[in-house]
């Protein structure tokens, strides 16, 4: 059993699956280390906005934080849509014309008008002819992935693909490649190339933890070589990247490359709720009747639906908000580097400080949030136990004067903490 003198150096991950512990004795355990975290200042997780999704939240006070107002750096609402008055209408009408429900899975009475509407619009918008939603972007890719990949094959895993998708393969073979390295990716094809069935290489197109890029272009030359399929979660890149914010693929050309399997989420610059997948007219197909999560979910209701169908129309209507994301990125990049903070090779809206130390990491987030800001303290085993760090999201709606509020922070916490000259 687990020892309270070890609490310390212990994550959730701990807690998982403790050796000899019935459910009740594993659940009484983990309730305690919980209240361990929470009297240190560390259990910054759960909390309570009383406002919606925008550049600032008003946070219900606890034993971390004080009640009342925080810019946000913690919501994936790129564009700042959520707040859209075109799409706040767009919800309202879908909910007037179709109500608030849908009542039923796709297969048996639950697919409506609004669903291949967005399924149509979804897959227009990557040129595409075919694609097919999911009430949640988790399952996009983990039920997508459940129903390609049996036994007789193999996923190849970047390392650092969302949770979502190393679900999807629990009941396949895996290998994982370390994050970007192209050689060792090459290397596991040529291994297992004549040993599965089907080899299937899967990454995201930016990577939610750092926000750096996928070496697509040099990845897709390996597929082919090998005779390999490639699936790209590109949830952060879309109104993100790309002329025209279709995300990774169009920043780097390969738009037209229908080969592809894509999938993504309605849930962050479309500000809505949901998942898709595009790909070929027979893979689409063949999900729509054997995806188990797709077939017996209930389908996205009306509200939601019509939401990202505006969201879609929005980002070629209004590109100003695009501008607006990569002035706010730009800006708020510059002023951590000119303070020295390490935040690694990001491209994207997603920015993280890296710190290392994971005490030391909650104790800085812990000074943001007694200046105002709400940012997320990342650690294992969301990333290594020495790869602790905040991890912020930029949206378009961050006013300079909310960047500056949390500059300043920075330099406070560092001040503090000395958190530069440790690295």
């Amino acid at each position: 059993m687990i020892k309270k003198t070890d609490y310390p150096k212990l994550t959730f991950k701990d807690f998982e699956n403790i050796a000899g512990a019935s459910i009740t004795q594993r659940a009484e355990a983990f309730d305690d280390f919980l209240n361990y975290l929470d009297a240190n200042g560390r259990l910054n997780y759960r909390l309570e906005n009383k406002t919606g999704c925008a550049n600032a939240l008003y946070l219900k006070g606890n034993a971390m934080v004080k009640e009342g107002g925080y810019v946000n750096f913690v919501s994936n609402d790129y564009l700042g849509f959520t707040q859209h008055a075109k799409i706040r209408e767009a919800a309202i009408a879908g909910i007037l014309k179709f109500g608030t429900g849908a009542g039923a899975s796709p297969a048996i009475g639950g697919h409506y008008s609004y669903h291949q509407e967005l399924e149509e619009k979804i897959a227009g918008f990557f040129g595409r002819k075919t694609a097919m939603l999911y009430t949640t972007g988790y399952t996009a890719n983990s039920a997508t992935i459940q129903a390609l990949l049996k036994k007789e094959d193999i996923a190849i895993l970047d390392m650092g693909v969302h949770a979502s998708i190393y679900e999807g393969c629990l009941n396949t073979n895996i290998k994982t490649f370390q994050h970007n390295n192209i050689e060792h990716l090459e290397d596991i094809l040529k291994r297992y190339q004549n040993i599965y069935r089907n080899k299937f290489v899967i990454i995201d197109g930016v990577y939610s933890q750092d926000g750096d890029l996928a070496r697509i272009k040099d990845i897709l030359t390996l597929v082919r070589r090998y005779g390999a399929y490639l699936l790209i979660d590109d949830a952060h890149g879309v109104g993100v990247h790309g002329k025209t914010g279709r995300g990774v693929l169009e920043k780097e050309g390969l738009l037209a490359e229908d080969d592809i399997i894509i999938t993504g989420v309605f849930s962050k610059a479309f500000a809505s709720l949901g998942g898709y997948v595009v790909a070929t007219p027979e893979i689409i197909r063949l999900l729509k009747f054997q995806s188990r999560q797709h077939l017996f979910s209930v389908t996205m209701p009306p509200s939601l639906a019509y939401s990202a169908l505006r969201a879609i129309e929005l980002l070629d209507e209004e590109p100003i908000w695009m501008e607006k994301l990569w002035h706010n990125i730009a800006y708020y990049k510059n002023g951590l580097l000119a303070m020295g903070f390490d935040i690694g090779k990001t491209e994207s809206a997603v920015i993280p400080v890296k710190i290392g130390d994971p005490a030391l990491t909650a104790k800085a987030t812990n000074i943001l949030f007694q200046h105002g800001i709400y940012a997320n303290c990342i650690m294992y085993p969301a990333v290594a136990k020495k790869d602790a760090r905040i991890r912020m999201s930029m949206m378009a709606t961050h006013t300079r004067q909310q960047l500056d509020q949390a500059l300043t922070a920075f330099r406070w916490m560092n001040q503090t903490l000395d958190i530069t000259n440790r690295n």
